[in-house]
């Protein structure tokens, strides 16, 4: 039996942001990892472009194209990703499902504005804290439309309604110190998802760029166990 990953990277972001993850797969297992450019992501000096619908397709195309090369299919999802992960695990068979920092709620604004202090003071200085994407989205917040920071808006409520049909065995991971989506997020989606299997797992000390976490060897190597079992 062979086995394929697809790993649907985030709004404004793009596949650098689950790459310690896609590598650790890629060293720890012979499995096919594919993690697609979602439209208008590309990390060039253009304004970021695409529909909710252009993303949710691409990723749509992508799990087909894989279904054909494999035999089972593990959906992974970071951000905006995990709720079109959701949405690919309600529309097809697949093995596993894991959610990193989906953003099913979003913006804890307590801890998103310590982290804008930070940026603030790096944007004054030039100079951004390791291990960061500060360069990356101060540009792309100041040049992301209205227009298409309203079609993430359309994913979240796209997905919302139907959590309860999300049946494959899921295991979600959550930064508590996540800027972006508040913790209890995750414990909603634990709560409202309809799988049977349900795993949970907490980085007390993440962010919401959770792949790049101090403990994320700890908890890659627990959803890597979630992944391989039949």
């Amino acid at each position: 039996m062979t086995t394929g990953v697809l790993i649907i990277h985030g709004f404004t972001g793009g596949p650098f942001e689950i790459a310690p993850f896609k590598r650790f797969l890629e060293n720890h297992t012979q499995w096919k990892v594919v993690a697609p450019v979602l439209p208008g992501h590309e990390m060039d000096p253009g304004v970021l472009w695409g529909s909710a619908r252009s993303w949710m397709m691409v990723a749509e195309l992508e799990l087909r194209r894989l279904q054909r090369e494999v035999d089972d299919v593990i959906v992974v999802g970071f951000s905006m990703g995990g709720l079109i992960a959701m949405y690919l695990a309600m529309r097809y068979p697949i093995k596993k499902l894991i959610l990193l920092s989906a953003a099913a709620k979003y913006i804890s604004p307590r801890i998103l504005l310590g982290d804008a202090r930070i940026m603030m003071k790096s944007l004054q200085r030039k100079a951004y804290p390791p291990n960061s994407f500060y360069h990356l989205y101060s540009y792309k917040l100041t040049h992301t439309p209205v227009r298409v920071a309203l079609e993430f808006l359309r994913v979240v409520r796209l997905v919302r309604p139907y959590y309860h049909q999300v049946k494959t065995p899921v295991c979600i991971v959550q930064g508590r110190q996540d800027g972006i989506v508040p913790a209890f997020t995750a414990d909603m989606l634990y709560e409202q998802l309809g799988s049977k299997e349900k795993h949970l797992i907490f980085s007390e000390h993440g962010k919401h760029h959770i792949c790049y976490s101090e403990d994320r060897h700890v908890w890659f190597a627990k959803v890597l166990k979630f992944m391989d079992e039949d």
